[in-house]
């Protein structure tokens, strides 16, 4: 047998064991047993209302959440839910409206509590106030701080009391913020180390309040092994660098994964929506996330005896989600997984309002598409594609420049072949970033060129180019054409890029304090509109790399 199905056959015997032995402990008075069910969701983006093949969406996940939690109060236990943050940004109908429906509606499925994360400073704070009213729930970060006055501009945590047991959540966002996040937004913020943070608030805690159980909702990441490459630690590495034992449970989110373990340290990557899942468990503390956009809630079963926490069951329950299947002559269909879960009938007609308030403007087609425009994750990151170089395109030629940069994860989805309408672009560009443009000479170019080629893969970072050929070796870009001339050093260029990146965003050099940095009032959702409805019918295949970007 191999070690990852011993790992599995114990850590499974040990957990529902715990629940066999609490059924018989809990009859007797003296055993002081509380139960607590940790309900969580993370990283919504947007998605208040179901897709296309009706998978999850919150009138459903409503349904389900009731269901849950008269199960628990059934077996005497209390209940808490959580999300692990970013309900901004994704969806058009919710990015036109500041993510109001989504806010208002997690009010009324009944969240307890959330981390703030990253996309929500995709607007300006302005919008995240008034986000925090439309939610009858705290937001909290308890590691960002105000640089002027040093004070917390956000609540840090929260104490619930549940039947005489008393759970302390604490918020926490990825530091990643300062260099992902708009710097426009956050240049007044400092993001402090959640590790120690976290240490000094738990210590504090113990003295003010006393909790019994401890929760961090973070909006981190869960990366493997404390792996986290160029990332900023995430939820791994904080149960790893904190006092054994100090933190009882971390509900994440920011990867955006079901952290299910088929080992240790080693990720189920067989895991299938209805699939048993064993959360990662790190000195001490166990690691829960819920993959993303309300396709699953997590439910974690706890009792509380004799001051110390077990985990007694853990799922991941899918929210409508179809699990894709493809047949031997290649046809693929979508398949439920489980039984059908109904739309709450109050919370679907809230949310209709929204969606249909949206569906009209966005749903016009404004162009025609031969084939598809590639903007998937997993390659607008790794990999020129031909949508990055049609934005970078855009852009180029609406400030009239020589070439044109854009960052992978400034790109967040395809568009398909046939009639493009204007949703299909918001969803490409949801961020309302500027478009600005810089004027340099050939060895600024070139340096310029020599570090954001060298951004790694695998990052939002990750550079799309247009009109722009050169050969990377050794961190320094070589044999740089510029639409198709050898760059000259004494030669003035334009270049364009949106205003997130020109700021630093995703790392890039600031450029927006550049003697020829120019920043305009068009938005890159406004221009890649404009570029598709001038040049319709657009073939995908005019703008396939060539080979232009190389590296050795």
């Amino acid at each position: 047998m191999v070690l990852s199905q011993i790992y599995k056959m114990v850590l499974l015997s040990s957990i529902f064991s715990l629940n066999a032995c609490s059924l018989i402990q809990t009859q007797t008075p003296e055993s002081n047993s509380q139960k607590i069910t940790i309900l969580h969701t993370n990283d919504n983006h947007g998605r208040f209302w179901h897709n296309k093949d009706g998978e999850y969406g919150m009138a459903a996940r409503k349904t389900l959440l009731d269901q849950l939690r008269a199960q628990a109060k059934a077996k005497g236990s209390e209940v808490l839910l959580l999300s692990g943050g970013d309900i901004n940004t994704g969806i058009p109908e919710s990015d036109m409206l500041h993510a109001e429906p989504d806010f208002k509606a997690m009010s009324l499925l009944g969240y307890d509590a959330m981390a703030i994360g990253n996309h929500e400073f995709d607007n300006p704070i302005s919008v995240l106030e008034k986000q925090q009213k439309w939610a009858n729930f705290p937001l909290l970060s308890a590691n960002i701080y105000d640089k002027t006055t040093g004070e917390r501009p956000f609540q840090a945590y929260k104490v619930f009391n549940k039947n005489g047991l008393k759970i302390a959540v604490i918020g926490l966002t990825t530091t990643d913020t300062a260099k992902i996040g708009n710097p426009e937004y956050i240049s007044h913020l400092k993001f402090e180390s959640p590790t120690n943070t976290t240490q000094k608030l738990i210590h504090n805690l113990k003295k003010t309040d006393n909790p019994d159980i401890i929760i961090a909702v973070t909006h981190m990441g869960h990366f493997i092994d404390a792996q986290y490459g160029i990332n900023a630690p995430g939820d791994v590495s904080l149960a790893r660098n904190l006092e054994a034992g100090l933190l009882d449970v971390i509900i994440g989110g920011h990867s955006q994964e079901p952290a299910c373990m088929d080992s240790e340290n080693m990720y189920d990557t067989d895991f299938k929506p209805g699939d048993k899942c064993i959360p990662d468990q790190q000195n001490g503390t166990w690691i829960m996330q819920a993959h993303e956009w309300g396709k699953y809630v997590g439910k974690a079963e706890f009792e509380y005896r004799n001051k110390e926490l077990k985990l007694l069951d853990y799922q991941l329950i899918p929210v409508n989600y179809k699990r894709l299947i493809v047949a031997t002559d290649g046809t693929k269909s979508k398949e439920l997984v489980g039984e059908k879960i109904a739309n709450d009938p109050k919370i679907y007609k809230f949310l209709a309002q929204y969606q249909k308030q949206g569906q009209k403007q966005l749903t016009q087609p404004i162009a025609k598409l031969k084939g598809d425009l590639d903007g998937e994750r997993n390659h607008v990151r790794f990999h020129q594609t031909n949508l990055g170089k049609l934005i970078a395109a855009a852009q180029m030629k609406k400030v009239d420049a020589d070439f044109g940069v854009i960052s992978g994860g400034g790109i967040r989805n395809s568009i398909a072949a046939g009639d493009v309408n204007y949703k299909n672009v918001l969803t490409v560009h949801p961020f309302k970033n500027r478009l600005t443009y810089v004027e340099m000479n050939g060895k600024e170019i070139k340096s310029f060129l020599s570090t954001v080629a060298s951004f790694p893969s695998d990052a939002g970072a990750y550079t799309q180019f247009y009109g722009v050929s050169l050969t990377l070796k050794n961190g320094v870009a070589q044999n740089i054409k510029i639409q198709n001339k050898p760059l000259n050093l004494n030669r003035t260029y334009r270049f364009s890029l949106n205003s997130y990146n020109a700021a630093g965003g995703d790392g890039y050099p600031k450029l927006n304090k550049h003697p020829g940095y120019v920043a305009t009032n068009f938005i890159d959702a406004e221009v890649l509109k404009e570029f598709l409805i001038k040049n319709s019918p657009i073939n995908a295949s005019d703008f396939s790399p060539k080979g232009e970007i190389k590296y050795q």
